[in-house]
């Protein structure tokens, strides 16, 4: 497996040249280079080899949850309606997934506690052609229709299955900060085969992470994320961004894809 942002001679030479332990942004954005390793750090705690759906010993002590136990959707509801699951999310073969396609696209699956620093972990599938997402720092409240109207997004989607002329560009494509920032690789696996993510959010600085490879890292409010943030994409939207803790959500944009192994860390 690909390793994120240190390769083992850095690491002998932070120790050796203390000088040269800084980095620059990997993937897009204007990374800081306040916390050289905390992508790797975290990724390191995952037991990539654990049953779905279960913590590992190792994860338990590094502070890792489990969200999701294989079996009910407890901790989680629907955008805008506490207390209620939508019916077309379930339980299926140990994963969480919509049981239709099409519509309730406002009803997003989202988490009944709010985040601020985390790191969020999830096992997911798409279907072919299939379009979803994680978003985070969402805002619940009757005068918002969608999440995506204040959270940011991880994106979810397959490409490659669609016409071409109907394919995203970089900043709407798999693994982009949806709108903002386009993914510096493409470390994942096609539709019907499973690939992990992790998001981090720590003291504004957001990293992107696909089975093991980085590929976004920004800092919120630098500016150039204002720059980004004001340049017309979100003029519908103007409380994109606004909140620095909220709910996260699996996205529910009317297509077939499958949830499993979903954990998080509060940092």
């Amino acid at each position: 497996m690909k390793r994120v942002i240190f390769c083992f001679f850095a690491v002998i030479c932070m120790y050796m040249f203390p000088s040269c332990g800084g980095r620059s942004s990997s993937g897009s954005g204007n990374g800081s280079a306040t916390e050289v390793d905390i992508a790797e750090k975290l990724w390191a705690e995952l037991d990539l080899t654990a049953a779905p759906n279960t913590l590992a010993a190792k994860e338990r002590q590094a502070g890792w949850q489990l969200l999701f136990d294989g079996a009910t959707i407890n901790g989680w509801h629907g955008y805008n309606t506490p207390g209620e699951v939508p019916d077309f999310w379930v339980v299926e073969d140990g994963n969480i997934t919509p049981n239709s396609t099409g519509g309730g696209e406002e009803q997003d699956l989202i988490t009944n506690a709010m985040y601020r620093n985390f790191a969020f972990s999830v096992e997911y599938k798409l279907s072919a052609g299939s379009n979803s997402g994680i978003i985070y720092h969402i805002k619940e409240d009757p005068q918002y229709t969608f999440a995506y109207e204040t959270g940011p997004e991880f994106q979810l989607n397959d490409q490659s299955n669609r016409p071409v002329e109907a394919r995203l560009p970089g900043i709407q494509s798999h693994g982009a900060n949806y709108g903002m920032y386009a993914p510096s690789s493409q470390p994942f696996n096609p539709a019907g085969e499973w690939n992990r993510l992790m998001l981090i959010s720590k003291d504004n600085e957001v990293i992107h992470i696909i089975n093991g490879v980085e590929i976004v890292r920004f800092t919120k409010y630098s500016d150039e994320w204002n720059e980004l943030r004001n340049s017309g994409k979100w003029n519908a939207f103007p409380d994109y961004g606004k909140f620095d803790e909220g709910h996260i959500s699996l996205q529910n944009h009317g297509s077939k894809l499958w949830f499993r192994n979903v954990k998080l860390k509060q940092l």
